[in-house]
């Protein structure tokens, strides 16, 4: 049953600068609309709450991937066509690009954004794992000045966030390194497109003679948000790559999730198919 569009406001700030004074003074009266891919479906199933929107999508501050030697920012508003379009993102960030190629049909690339996928908040989206794996960091702007978080933290619980109501994504940071780490990213679905996650499984890890000096995993669909696997770090942290490592970051692994049975897939399915992933990339298959 589609929603009945005349209950619905779509104001366009034309500036971010009224985008933020709105925020700040109507807090919690207006939420975001960008690329709209998540925002149109829930309408078309008359499932859309909240009836007041602010359209940023023509902000031309939240556009743009600015590249230093140090760091690629990324606005809130890159779309995963621009993602997948950037020289310097396909040769360092691989997996980022990877999720963006997997994210929905060409129309949802060329629209959806990398700050809309953060802040819907589904713990099934196609690029958290990738950008928490790659330790991004964010910039929430308000009226009132502007903060740098770790995107690790970010989300606290199901469709739970740290950001306030008068703030704004506008920016994506990651740091660029000199080193060459092992970098694997897998997403399991019903078919090869256009399919909402199962299970998203996002590794980096830096090898030096069969050691492990520093990892990070993440997994998609396995809990209320994209997760991080610190425990399962720290197993890796420090230890040579064997049979042996693999089975106890496997059962550590196996702790530290917790998969659900839901209308995509059975927790248990789930709970395999990570450990399976988990091997995949500690043994580079």
């Amino acid at each position: 049953m589609r929603a009945y569009v005349p209950n619905y406001q779509l104001h366009t700030p034309q500036t971010l600068h009224e985008t933020l004074g709105l925020l700040a003074h109507e807090a919690g009266v207006w939420k975001l609309f960008a690329g709209g891919t998540d925002l149109m479906v829930l309408l078309e199933a008359g499932k859309l709450v909240h009836r007041n929107y602010l359209n940023i999508r023509n902000l031309e501050e939240l556009r743009g991937i600015e590249i230093t030697d140090q760091q690629v920012t990324l606005g809130a508003l890159t779309t995963y066509t621009d993602v997948q379009a950037n020289a310097i993102l396909r040769e360092e960030f691989p997996m980022l690009c990877q999720a963006a190629s997997e994210t929905g049909g060409l129309a949802i690339q060329n629209r959806g954004t990398l700050g809309g996928n953060i802040v819907n908040a589904s713990p099934a989206a196609d690029s958290p794992p990738a950008l928490l794996a790659y330790d991004a960091e964010l910039e929430l702007v308000s009226a009132s000045g502007s903060r740098w978080v770790l995107y690790h933290g970010f989300h606290t619980g199901y469709k739970k966030m740290i950001i306030r109501p008068d703030e704004l994504l506008t920016r994506i940071r990651l740091s660029r390194s000199t080193e060459t780490p092992r970098q694997y990213y897998r997403k399991v679905g019903t078919r090869k497109a256009q399919a909402i996650s199962k299970v998203c499984f996002a590794g980096v890890a830096q090898i030096n003679d069969g050691h492990i000096d520093d990892a990070r995993i993440v997994l998609g669909s396995v809990a209320p948000v994209p997760l991080r696997c610190i425990r399962t770090e720290a197993v890796l942290r420090g230890a040579r790559v064997d049979s042996a490592l693999i089975a106890a970051a496997q059962a550590e692994l196996a702790r530290e999730i917790v998969p659900i049975d839901d209308i995509r897939s059975t927790g248990r399915y789930r709970l395999q198919v990570s450990l399976n992933l988990l091997k995949d990339f500690l043994s580079g298959s």
